[in-house]
């Protein structure tokens, strides 16, 4: 494929090429021919004004004859009708006009001017130029020269002729034909040197054009063009480079969009996974309380129980499972009041320190009958900014997690850790590890590690998902980690400022 510079440089230099050739042609060909017109032309304008001259001033016609002979290069005579020469270029007065000479007085030959004599010559080519001269192109076959004659009958009769040689006409047109090849040669050359530069420099940000424009096909928007031209090029590449940033930008937030909605689908996903597992564990949650409280009921209406501490037993059974109940759906309604959005934190400062006192004179009695080793280490005062009956809510979950769960040594250690602008609470109970593939789904409603050891301590899998999102409401951290001897829940709650 031939490329655009190469076709601007052949197109430039052809039409040069073109231009020198039509030049040397008409040089060679035609210039010869058109000084031969304007000669012409001149010729006779100069018999006009001489036959006008000659007409109102004969006596200084010789000064004029010689003047214009020498400019146009040409012999001018003038003679009588007899052929006798009266006037010539060469002379500036050869004889007197002849009066009219007495019959008694006869002018002898050799008081007469010179006749005109007419040289050897071929006649070549003769036309009229107006009503009184006829002008001829002859051949001097002595010579060989050619020559232009004008003949011109004067107002008087008498016979006026120039001659003008043709040789330096046909020289002056061969210098002036060999000049033109010359310096169409130059030109040539000349003009296919600026072709080339022109048609590189004219084609050079078109083939950036073209390369940025390859790029932008491919994707890649990084490439830009660099046309500082205030002409159609120069515009056509701001407006690429403009193309490029607008599509680079379409693309972008398309990607971002079509990331956001992959995110949508996917969290929809997961939320309707997260329904389905919630419809299924409340229900399955529900299902055995009320098995419970129907059978006990039924075996009450039956007096299946045998006297008064039967049918205490049998009420106690179905009080216990109407208490967890509440305590389900008391959850439920916590933890959806708190995801919904619509619950708003009641932020105060609180000393933290002393609340995990309280929380902790609330549970000696539990903690003395199971025989757990309550520890607390905790900088007194220590202020915290946060709901503090949600912050409450999150140590007493955790703390239940905990006593739920403490094995080997039964111990449970509370602490709390002061950084620069946060608090972080920590609770510790030892016993074995979480499985590191449960680690994270321990913050999902109704997650459950060990599910029958759960619902023996009466759980229901809700208490860490409080947690999370009274964490996430308040926009602090939280987590879990297994250590060495147990595990340690932490969360962290913003300073006091």
């Amino acid at each position: 494929m031939t490329s655009i510079r190469t076709k601007l440089f052949l197109n430039i230099s052809l039409l040069i090429i073109i231009f020198v050739l039509i030049s040397w042609g008409c040089s060679a060909f035609i210039l010869e021919d058109l000084y031969i017109w304007q000669k012409k032309r001149s010729v006779i304008e100069s018999a006009q004004n001489i036959d006008s001259l000659y007409t109102s001033n004969a006596s200084s016609i010789s000064l004029e004859l010689e003047r214009i002979g020498n400019k146009l290069g040409a012999g001018i005579i003038i003679a009588s009708q007899e052929g006798y020469i009266k006037h010539s270029s060469f002379e500036r007065i050869i004889s007197q006009s002849f009066p009219e000479y007495p019959n008694s007085q006869r002018a002898t030959d050799a008081d007469l001017p010179p006749r005109r004599r007419e040289p050897p010559s071929i006649l070549l080519n003769s036309e009229e130029a107006d009503g009184r001269s006829v002008i001829e192109l002859r051949r001097d076959q002595p010579l060989n020269i050619d020559f232009m004659v004008l003949k011109r009958r004067l107002q008087n009769n008498d016979i006026l002729e120039i001659r003008l040689p043709l040789a330096a006409v046909s020289e002056s047109a061969y210098y002036a034909s060999n000049f033109m090849a010359a310096i169409g040669l130059l030109s040539i050359w000349a003009g296919s040197v600026w072709a080339f530069a022109f048609a590189k420099k004219f084609t050079t940000p078109l083939r950036e054009l073209s390369n940025v424009a390859q790029s932008i096909s491919q994707l890649d928007f990084s490439q830009k063009c660099h046309i500082e031209s205030n002409d159609e090029v120069g515009v056509l590449g701001r407006s690429i480079n403009n193309l490029s940033f607008q599509l680079n930008k379409a693309i972008y937030d398309l990607n971002l969009k079509n990331q956001q909605l992959a995110a949508d689908v996917e969290k929809e996903r997961k939320l309707d996974k997260l329904r389905k597992n919630f419809i299924s564990s409340v229900s399955h949650e529900l299902k055995t309380p009320i098995s419970l409280i129907l059978g006990y009921a039924e075996g009450l209406k039956e007096n299946v129980a045998q006297g008064e501490e039967g049918k205490n037993y049998y009420c106690s059974v179905i009080m216990d499972e109407a208490e967890k109940m509440d305590r389900l759906v008391k959850d439920l309604l916590d933890l959806s009041q708190i995801e919904s959005g619509y619950f708003r934190l009641e932020r105060t400062n609180f000393d933290f320190s002393l609340l995990l006192n309280d929380i902790a004179l609330k549970y000696k009695t539990l903690l003395l009958e199971k025989g757990i080793n309550l520890q607390i280490e905790a900088p007194s005062p220590l202020l915290a900014n946060g709901d503090e009956l949600r912050i409450e809510q999150v140590i007493v979950n955790l703390l239940n997690n905990a006593i739920d769960h403490v094995e080997s040594g039964n111990s449970i250690r509370i602490g709390l850790e002061e950084h620069t602008d946060k608090i972080r609470a920590y609770i510790f109970n030892s016993g074995k590890h979480i499985p590191t593939g449960s680690l994270n789904n321990l913050w999902l409603s109704f997650y459950k590690v060990d599910k029958a050891r759960t619902r023996g301590f009466g759980g229901y899998g809700l208490g860490l998902s409080i947690v999370r999102a009274i964490q996430e409401l308040h926009g602090n951290a939280y987590g879990v980690e297994n250590v060495e001897g147990g595990v340690i829940f932490w969360f962290e709650i913003d300073k006091a400022t």
